[in-house]
């Protein structure tokens, strides 16, 4: 037996004892795996019995009714008193409001555990369901089932006109009217599509990640769709909302200023034009426009390329040029370029490939394998120095970070700041499958809403998808005191993130944990900033935050008293020595703005370890 359901299978105290003893890990309240298996496998091959045990009123619907198993993209459909979603790890449970008068039939589903009995749409029901306005529960039903449905309901009634007038008295009983006349429609003449005339801005495009397709995105003018390819790959890209463009792509699209300097006016237009992205996405109208674009994998590591922070290779990229031209434009020029990977985020950066003699080049048509982030201008013209030293710090309390290093620039720039990516192959030997998701997308919201979130709502989207959830709430609970104790006003939804990596050939991801720290800043030392708050609010506080908020904090994301304690005391016990250590490379100390600003961030980061290790609550 590997998945183990509270009062059906185990009770409650018997299930806590071999969690707390290691035998389980508990995915969600009621519902535990055994530690040394597959925990997405075991979720996905008990799916309905799960689906069943947390929503016992509800019943299968949609394309679900017609498997009898979840969609090939981890999604299964049931109907019940109201909408909502369930997401565990690479199972999503969607549930909207089921008809007043639904017509339902007893299933027989089989798995492990044996045989379980379920109600699911009848026929009529699943038909009518296929044809409900902007759902995520229609457009999970394929062309091809509607097909098979139509004929099903034919063969029950008859003639296409029996079989329409069966489906209309349930449609009418439920006051499904629009369902009703699409129902009708499809069964009767269905409309012959060689004959419609096309739309010229509508948009066919094929989703990539490491080379294989994901599936189709399309635009018809109006609205997106999402269709997967049928392949047993771990579920990536979701469509949760029908018409909206799925999260997980919203979340790879430029923002801030690249998005200015493209003049893409939507992302329908970014989509158009991009075709490199983050997280090894590619996207593309044709297959064969990927032979032209380079595979991200890192072949030549930073750290060879470090000497006491500084990088000692040979930056190859755009300068400030020798008339008026900006070095902003300059760079704009480079992303003019559609082969030039597409980069997330407000800040300017640029995606570059370092080469084995160390020289930094613009990955145009080479591999993205490091990120360059120039000066800022107006006041942020420190940002490189100040992400440096938080990401030293970062280390020195312990999170893992990607290699990084300060480097001089050409023509007087101030030095900027390259990094390593996390997020790709580690060299040509390495199969796995990687993909950097933000919290923005984990979810559902638009990169727009990214200061909107809470610590709490992240633990609640972290918890189910984690191949570790004691560990990462752990780090999430660290995170939110050390961006505290620097003073990181920018620790929002899209600077935070999963690592998911799946091995060869898994059907799932074999690992999902939080991501390394990066984009780590002490906000408050920048022009206007001086009394920054907290991107995002826990224990409903953003500002003046004590040792009883986060203590508070622990208890509702389900973090024991003893490790917030803990994980409190080695922080600022940590940080207070790091302050004393942590320096600039001596290249970059020798502007007097940048020692100013490393003795702004040292001292504010010492003053608030002092004070929440002081602090009694």
């Amino acid at each position: 037996m590997t998945i183990h359901l509270v009062g059906e299978t185990i009770d409650a105290k018997r299930a806590h004892q071999r969690a707390q003893a290691g035998d389980f890990v508990q995915l969600m309240r009621g519902v535990y795996v055994d530690q040394n298996v597959d925990a997405d496998a075991a979720i996905m091959n008990h799916a309905i019995r799960i689906a069943h045990y947390l929503y016992p009123h509800a019943y299968l619907s949609s394309a679900s009714a017609v498997l009898l198993a979840p969609t090939p993209d981890g999604r299964l459909f049931i109907s019940g008193r109201r909408n909502q979603r369930t997401r565990l790890r690479s199972l999503e449970i969607v549930q909207n409001e089921a008809p007043p008068h639904p017509s339902t039939a007893s299933a027989v589903v089989g798995d492990d555990l044996g045989e379980l009995r379920i109600d699911a749409s009848s026929p009529r029901q699943r038909f009518l369901e296929a044809f409900r306005l902007r759902s995520e529960h229609a457009s999970a039903i394929t062309a091809e089932m509607r097909v098979q449905m139509a004929a099903r309901l034919v063969e029950e009634y008859g003639t296409p006109k029996s079989a329409a007038d069966a489906v209309w008295a349930l449609a009418r009983g439920n006051g499904w009217y629009r369902e009703g006349e699409g129902a009708e429609r499809f069964l009767l003449a269905q409309p012959s599509i060689s004959e419609a005339p096309v739309n010229k801005a509508a948009l066919d495009l094929v989703i990539v990640w490491h080379g294989e397709p994901l599936g189709r995105l399309t635009h018809d003018g109006f609205e997106w769709r999402w269709k997967p390819a049928r392949r047993s790959e771990p579920a990536l890209v979701r469509e949760t909302t029908p018409g909206k463009l799925p999260a997980f792509v919203e979340s790879l699209l430029p923002e801030g200023w690249l998005a200015q300097v493209l003049h893409e006016r939507d992302e329908r237009e970014a989509l158009k034009r991009g075709r490199r992205y983050m997280s090894n996405i590619t996207v593309v109208e044709a297959r064969d426009e990927l032979e032209a674009l380079p595979a991200d994998i890192l072949t030549t590591r930073l750290k060879g390329f470090i000497d006491a922070g500084r990088f000692t290779g040979r930056y190859d990229g755009p300068a400030r040029g020798a008339i008026e031209e900006g070095f902003e434009q300059n760079l704009a020029r480079i992303f003019a370029r559609a082969e030039t990977p597409r980069l997330s985020g407000v800040q300017i950066k640029a995606p570059m490939h370092l080469a084995p003699d160390g020289a930094l080049l613009p990955a145009i048509d080479l591999p993205f394998t490091h990120i360059l982030k120039p000066a800022g201008t107006a006041g942020f013209e420190m940002l490189p120095i100040v992400e440096w030293l938080c990401l030293a710090l970062g280390r020195a309390a312990g999170f893992a970070a990607p290699d990084v290093a300060l480097t001089a620039m050409p023509e007087g720039i101030a030095p900027a700041l390259v990094v390593e990516r996390f997020d790709i192959r580690q060299g040509p030997g390495d199969q796995r499958r990687i993909a950097l998701e933000d919290f923005c997308s984990i979810l559902d919201l638009p990169a727009s809403a990214k200061y909107d979130g809470t610590i709490e709502r992240m633990a609640r989207g972290l918890r189910p998808l984690s191949t570790d959830p004691a560990a990462d709430l752990d780090i999430l609970f660290r995170r939110a005191v050390f961006a505290w104790l620097i003073a990181d006003g920018d620790m929002h939804l899209k600077n935070l993130a999963l690592l998911k990596i799946a091995e060869p050939d898994a059907k799932a991801f074999t690992s999902v944990r939080f991501a390394p720290l990066y984009d780590a800043v002490t906000t408050r030392v920048f022009p206007g900033l001086a009394d920054d708050r907290m991107a995002l609010k826990l224990n409903g506080k953003d500002d003046r935050l004590t040792r009883r908020d986060f203590m508070t904090l622990a208890r509702t994301i389900g973090l024991p008293q003893s490790d917030a304690e803990a994980a409190i005391a080695e922080l600022t016990g940590s940080l207070a020595q790091a302050v004393e250590t942590v320096r600039l490379p001596a290249f970059a100390a020798e502007a007097e703005a940048a020692i100013t600003v490393q003795g702004q961030v040292l001292a504010l980061t010492g003053e608030r370890c002092t004070t929440l290790a002081g602090d009694a609550g």
